[in-house]
């Protein structure tokens, strides 16, 4: 065989190879479609003025489980999941305390993993890292050292702490440097990653390549779609129409999955910051997982 069609018939096979794995990762009995989750944020709204009707139609739109917000203040969202079948892993939490341990108010640390177990949790993340805490590299690695023994805590409670990124984590700041190279690098074995494939996307990243490139330290994926008409990288805010339902967007799941699938994650949660009509929004991208 000459050289040329070698390396055709190579490229060839291993495009076969890469697709034959990213149908394996989107059969319809992967455990990721199968047990999809839906981060509750999304229906924020409609949860305010009716949380039992909202939980109700997360579970007749097909989705198998829920990660609430704003734990330890989540239990009636938490009650609402599974008197309607929904099974509940993990939650956003309130993190003031590992977060501003001088500050007084928030629930500890002790208390966010009493509660978390009473409530039968097994993952707690870190939603957000507000403007005081990221504005250089050293206040970066002062937050990894208080997640990180927050994780070992964590840990010896049975719980997996991560953190959840948005895009401003990309934003170099000192030689090239940005604040998710901080946490990649001080990270201990304890301390996972929730990655948003979105706010990588939005942040000028893959969010397939990010995932692999993290294999074995990524707990659990936000799954969500980016407009084509948002210029990347942006690490200020986004324009409400940015957010997209699953598939009429620029980011491709097929290969998300398989990164997944491959780095060991457990849970996927679909989310849509923002949405006009949040239960359609929900609906429409459900039915974009199982066509696929």
């Amino acid at each position: 065989m000459k050289r040329r069609q070698f390396l055709r018939t190579g490229a060839a096979l291993s495009l076969a190879l890469s697709q034959s794995r990213w149908l394996q990762a989107l059969d319809a009995d992967n455990r990721y479609r199968k047990e999809i989750g839906i981060q509750l944020y999304t229906l924020r709204n409609e949860i305010r003025d009716d949380v039992a009707g909202t939980l109700k139609a997360v579970a007749e739109a097909g989705y198998q489980q829920v990660e609430p917000y704003g734990f330890p203040g989540a239990d009636e969202m938490i009650q609402a999941a599974k008197d309607n079948g929904m099974a509940v892993h993990s939650s956003h939490i309130n993190a003031d305390a590992i977060l501003y341990p001088d500050r007084q108010g928030a629930p500890t640390v002790d208390v966010l993993l009493e509660k978390a177990n009473d409530a039968g949790l097994t993952h707690l993340v870190v939603p957000y890292l507000a403007n005081d805490l990221r504005g250089s590299l050293d206040q970066y690695k002062q937050v990894a050292e208080r997640l990180n023994a927050a994780a070992e805590s964590a840990s010896q409670a049975g719980i997996q702490l991560s953190y959840h990124n948005h895009a401003f984590e990309f934003q170099p700041l000192k030689d090239g440097r940005c604040g998710y190279d901080v946490f990649m690098d001080e990270f201990s074995d304890k301390m996972k990653f929730e990655v948003d494939i979105f706010w990588v996307r939005v942040g000028g990243h893959d969010p397939a390549a990010l995932i692999r490139k993290l294999r074995g330290r990524v707990s659990q994926l936000h799954l969500k779609d980016l407009d084509p008409s948002v210029k990347t990288p942006e690490f200020g805010s986004v324009p409400a129409e940015a957010f997209q339902e699953l598939g009429d967007g620029v980011i491709d799941m097929e290969p998300v999955l398989a990164a997944a699938a491959d780095a060991g994650v457990a849970h996927c949660h679909v989310e849509q910051d923002q949405s006009p009509h949040p239960v359609k929004s929900i609906q429409q991208s459900m039915a974009y997982l199982r066509q696929l």
